[in-house]
């Protein structure tokens, strides 16, 4: 996979929804659901994901692409898994937030 593929995977370019694709179930944790996706590269799998919670207002999500690169595909979902985790623990509802 060239620059440009990378790119455009990672601008909504690739497979699924702007560029994430499913690849592992969804995961619930602490009243979020995290969809690991992570993203095929020529040196492996890089740790990609969404992070959902639904509100009063509706669903809101927050996508993330880390370059930790895995050898195996379900490497790479357990640690998107985890990576998630971090995330909603660190950030929680402020991850959602407009820039």
């Amino acid at each position: 996979m060239g620059i440009l593929d990378a790119l455009r995977g990672l601008f909504g370019g690739g497979a699924g929804k702007a560029g994430i694709e499913a690849v592992g179930e969804p995961v619930e944790y602490n009243g979020y659901t995290i969809q690991p996706a992570p993203q095929r590269q020529s040196s492996g799998w890089n740790t990609a994901g969404v992070i959902r919670k639904e509100f009063p207002d509706g669903m809101r999500e927050h996508r993330f692409v880390r370059v930790d690169t895995h050898t195996s595909k379900d490497d790479a979902v357990a640690f998107s898994v985890l990576k998630a985790r971090q995330i909603i623990d660190e950030q929680g509802d402020r991850l959602f937030r407009s820039a």
